[in-house]
């Protein structure tokens, strides 16, 4: 264990950990808001992710900027960010709400059982991740450089870059709205009465399907909100970017409390700051052991997550 490193790199490990930490954020918050309305682990959810990473590079390409284009002006590379933001949280939220409306819902419709609705899950995560890779021929994507190399804001120690701001700051923005519009809306009090008693609300007149369908709405937007960052973050997409990516906003979810909006967000940051720990600590070729270790462990002893809530009792 190289103690020496994580000392001499805290403040950057721990600057790009809560960036990496809330784009896992913002995808587990799909996750926890599908559990805890159908308890239904939406696999396919990570292929929401995928999609919303081509479509923002569709659109940049789109606006006639690729890997080999010249940086553009700032004022020019804010509006290319936030039009694709727009058009990947559309498209993964358009993605989500398909996979719900093809896969889904004919299961519930015939009251098909819960091993049904996870075999379902894995064949839609990997049929859509076949699909994509078939269309780009499983080649690699680089991204246009949007963003300047410098500009970066030094806080003692802490040399923060604005893209890691940016995508902290937002990821807390859209889990703060989310939570209000779960807990202060019309729209979120259906969802929040869907998922304590489903037959109650819809007696009470609560569309149960437009409810669902909000609700998968939501996590793509969230998805590909996060897509676009993750952009920027790596330069790069893939066919199967989202398979490892899914897995950890999901193992992020149950770590925070899977059902809790708030949890999901704790262990998204919690699980990216390990991450850039452990790897500091042990090596990168070890980041993703020690991530799921670290789940396994946490839940060894608190299986409910950090924030208390219980698979079988989480609510949206």
């Amino acid at each position: 264990m190289d103690f020496k490193e994580l000392w001499d790199g805290f403040a950057d490990l721990t600057t790009s950990g809560l960036a990496q930490g809330a784009i896992y954020a913002l995808v587990a918050l799909g996750y926890t808001l599908v559990y805890g309305v159908l308890r239904l682990i939406n696999f396919a959810h990570s292929e929401v992710f995928m999609f919303g990473t081509f479509a923002a590079l569709w659109t940049w390409g789109f606006f006639g900027y690729d890997s080999g284009s010249a940086r553009p002006p700032i004022g020019t590379a804010l509006l290319l960010i936030l039009a694709a933001i727009l058009v990947a949280a559309a498209v993964s939220g358009g993605v989500a709400m398909f996979v719900e409306l093809v896969a889904y819902r004919p299961l519930r419709k015939r009251n098909a059982p819960v091993l049904a609705y996870l075999i379902t899950a894995i064949g839609a995560s990997f049929a859509l991740m076949e699909i994509m890779g078939a269309f780009t021929g499983r080649l690699q994507k680089g991204m246009p450089a949007l963003l300047p190399p410098t500009g970066n804001i030094h806080i003692g120690k802490f040399n923060i870059t604005p893209l890691q701001i940016a995508t902290v700051g937002v990821a807390l923005v859209m889990m703060l709205g989310l939570e209000w519009f779960v807990g202060k809306t019309r729209f979120g009090r259906g969802i929040r009465a869907v998922a304590q008693d489903a037959d109650t609300a819809a007696i009470m007149g609560v569309n149960k399907g437009r409810v669902i369908s909000l609700v998968f709405l939501l996590g793509g937007l969230m998805a590909g909100v996060a897509a676009v960052f993750n952009n920027l973050k790596t330069g790069q997409t893939r066919f199967n970017v989202g398979f490892l990516l899914g897995l950890k906003a999901f193992s992020a979810a149950v770590l925070g409390g899977i059902g809790n909006l708030r949890g999901a967000f704790v262990g998204g940051v919690l699980l990216g700051l390990v991450e850039a720990y452990g790897s500091a600590l042990f090596g990168t070729n070890w980041r993703d052991v020690i991530a799921f270790l670290m789940l396994v462990a946490l839940l060894m002893f608190r299986p409910t997550g950090l924030l208390g809530e219980s698979l079988g009792r989480a609510r949206a």
